[in-house]
């Protein structure tokens, strides 16, 4: 007999969607959002903090009472620093090699001159257009000015191995030389000038340099003249005592590249009469072709005025103190261009000089047939002009060839009656007029004011 049992129930697994109530329960969604905030605050606190550490770190590192401490720490790392950072640059910049007169840029070329009206012009080291750095020189060269070289150091951080040179030093620069008097006096006669302006301060050494090449000598004449200005003979540095060339030299006080105008009086003052003219001859190179007719004419012109008296001389036949002597009665001086000129400086301020050169040194003798201009200008002197001869020896070459100077160099020089005779009455009418303000100013001194 069968028993009605109950058909049992068959097992069926829950559906996604029969568990709808289940995944959509209010409590678990509260539950899960919690967890994911505070998740969330976690990683963004811990991230802060970082960041915040590296901040203050960073300011740490860069506050100035760090950068005091470290300084103070390490003072001879920073001097070395100083030492290293000195650069040497070539005293004969190639770049104005060809243009040395444009503005003197050929010589320590980043310089900058200290200018003051009517006065030298020069660079001064220590001074305050150098930040209180010293000068310092470094090669020997005497054939090659580019293989010597400048620079500026701090006292206290010099170059390694550098010799300290102690007093006063002047750095005398020359575009030609040292020998000859003209060109000499051309290079340190403004160093005259800046020693009157400074209490008459003596050098204790002078570094010469032509065309930036070293030079350890003066001629004759200019060492006489440098030992009666500064009491004692110039001492000219020749590095002897440095055993590497390569080792820099620098100096407690040095003054370099001095020029510009300058006024400088004479020293000798003699009565003379009320005006002077003297015609200065040459004998041989540069000579006049009939001296008797160049007399005649100036002599002609001199007679003309009241008190006027023509000197005729030649340098070479005089003494030292009769050159001084016969330029100290001087207030015209007319004379061909050459060595006998330099004595110009021997005369009175506001003298007057007129120049003659030969045939064809207008074009062919470069800058250096001005350096009597430029002497008259730094004595306080007025150039009178020149008078360039146009007939002379034949060059075989074209007149702007400069083959032709070793034709026109050492030429005779002609005349020009009535271009003479115009000039010099022209220059003797200026002169009487002004002659009485002239005789105020003779009377200066050219010695220094100093105990």
């Amino acid at each position: 007999m069968a028993m009605n049992m109950p058909s049992p129930r068959l097992h069926r697994p829950k559906t996604f969607k029969q568990d709808n109530n289940l995944c959509y329960s209010p409590k678990l969604c509260l539950y899960i959002l919690a967890l994911c905030i505070t998740l969330l605050l976690l990683l963004q606190f811990q991230s802060l903090q970082q960041w915040q550490n590296l901040v203050f770190k960073y300011r740490a590192l860069a506050s100035p009472q760090n950068c005091t401490t470290t300084t103070a720490q390490d003072p001879e790392s920073i001097s070395q620093k100083l030492r290293d950072s000195v650069t040497f640059l070539p005293l004969k910049d190639l770049r104005f090699a060809n243009q040395p007169l444009d503005g003197h840029t050929w010589f320590m070329s980043s310089m900058y001159d200290t200018r003051e009206e009517g006065e030298v012009q020069y660079q001064q080291f220590p001074s305050e257009s150098s930040k209180g750095r010293l000068l310092c020189l470094k090669g020997r060269d005497n054939h090659d000015g580019s293989w010597n070289y400048y620079a500026l150091a701090w006292p206290e951080a010099l170059p390694s191995n550098a010799t300290l040179m102690k007093g006063l030093t002047f750095v005398a620069y020359n575009h030609y030389n040292f020998d000859n008097i003209w060109h000499g006096l051309s290079a340190v006669m403004p160093f005259v000038a800046w020693h009157r302006k400074n209490n008459c301060e003596t050098p204790s050494r002078w570094v010469l340099y032509h065309w930036g090449e070293l030079r350890f000598k003066m001629g004759t004449w200019l060492n006489i003249l440098m030992e009666a200005t500064f009491g004692q003979p110039p001492y000219i540095e020749g590095f002897t005592d440095i055993e590497d060339d390569s080792q820099p030299v620098c100096f407690e006080k040095a003054v370099a590249r001095v020029y510009c105008n300058v006024s400088v009086q004479r020293r000798v003052n003699q009565e003379g009469p009320d005006i002077g003219m003297t015609l200065l001859m040459r004998t041989g190179p540069r000579s006049f072709r009939n001296e008797t007719a160049v007399i005649r004419i100036f002599e002609k012109e001199c007679n003309k005025v009241k008190g006027c008296r023509l000197m005729v001389a030649y340098s070479n036949n005089l003494t030292v103190c009769e050159q001084v002597k016969l330029m100290s009665l001087t207030d015209i001086l007319m004379s061909p261009h050459g060595a006998q000129l330099t004595n110009m400086f021997l005369m009175d301020r506001n003298s007057s000089v007129m120049e003659l050169y030969p045939k064809g040194w207008l074009k062919l003798a470069g800058v250096g047939q001005y350096v009597y201009h430029w002497i008259a200008s730094w004595s306080g002197m007025r150039h009178r002009g020149d008078w360039r001869d146009p007939d002379g020896e034949h060059c075989p070459y074209s007149d702007d060839d400069r083959r032709c100077m070793s034709f026109y160099k050492n030429g005779l020089i002609g005349y020009n009656e009535t271009h003479f005779a115009d000039w010099a009455r022209n220059v003797l009418n200026d002169v009487e007029t002004k002659k009485s303000e002239e005789e105020a100013s003779k009377h200066g001194s050219a010695s220094c004011y100093c105990s």
